[in-house]
């Protein structure tokens, strides 16, 4: 046996300071020959102990507890003593078998793992917790994805469905064209297309822009004696002054209307003409 396996069972008591002044002392002076080994081991104990330190709660040993747990562990040596003779088992001058201090440091190891093992499942938790975040919000961005395909798809079949009706109305020969002149003023004429079924479609080409942002309003004039004008759609025309518009649900038949107008109003349109027609366009 080497001259260091004496002080193997002693580095976790000496770093936890359970060992007596004699053999304290007898450890330190061989750590003081300068024995690598030794000096590496303890080293290694008390790294052990400054880790454990970390892992245990804030708590104060009473004094009472302490002498308990002395008076035990002596009464337990006092009762092993009688075998160490056969069994060969060494014990510390103040009887705590060397076998305790070796558990003592099992203990620690074991407990160091655990911590560690922990450590370990507490980042592989905060890991699948940021996964499952960026997964949702994957999902919550896909379904946004969708939610405006959807609204592009249903503009876009709203459009067709538009273009559609318009064509129904400008191709069947019996769509009735209403053609409105200017009233004082140089402008072309502007066409319209009544179909009783689709409605109207109302078209002008190099229209002069309305001042402002003021708008042309298309009202439908009735055949009644007094009746007042019906207003209908809005619409500006483009940077070449050309425009079209449909107008799927006319307020009147085209049976009750003997004239179509335009007029100059307000942005919104206007509940009533406010200025005089520009361009009427009687029924046939």
């Amino acid at each position: 046996m080497s001259n260091c396996d004496q002080f193997r069972e002693m580095y976790e008591a000496y770093a936890l300071g359970a060992l007596d002044p004699p053999e304290r002392a007898v450890l330190e002076a061989h750590l003081a020959t300068g024995c690598a080994e030794c000096a590496k081991s303890v080293a290694e104990a008390r790294w052990l102990v400054s880790q454990l330190a970390y892992l245990a709660p804030e708590a104060a040993t009473s004094d009472m507890l302490k002498g308990r747990l002395m008076q035990t562990v002596r009464s337990e040596a006092e009762a092993k003593s009688s075998s160490s003779v056969s069994t060969g088992a060494t014990t510390t001058a103040s009887g705590i078998p060397y076998w305790l201090s070796a558990s003592i440091a099992a203990l620690l190891l074991l407990t160091l793992y655990f911590a560690w093992d922990a450590h370990r499942l507490k980042d592989e938790l905060r890991a699948a917790n940021e996964q499952n975040q960026r997964n949702e919000q994957l999902v919550a961005s896909a379904k946004g994805e969708f939610a405006a395909t959807q609204q592009k798809l249903a503009a876009m079949e709203e459009q067709m469905a538009k273009m559609h009706r318009e064509t129904a109305i400008l191709t069947d020969p019996s769509s009735v064209k209403i053609m409105l002149a200017a009233q004082k003023i140089q402008a072309p004429q502007m066409v319209a297309m009544w179909h009783a079924k689709y409605g109207i479609v109302l078209t002008g080409q190099k229209v002069p822009m309305p001042s402002g942002n003021r708008v042309l309003q298309l009202w439908l004039i009735p055949k009644a004696r007094g009746g007042k004008p019906m207003p209908s759609m809005t619409v500006r025309p483009d940077a070449n002054g050309n425009f079209e518009v449909l107008v799927s649900n006319p307020p009147a038949a085209g049976s009750d209307t003997k004239a179509l107008a335009i007029t100059e109003e307000p942005a919104g349109g206007s509940a009533a003409p406010t200025t005089t027609p520009k361009w009427v366009g009687a029924m046939t």
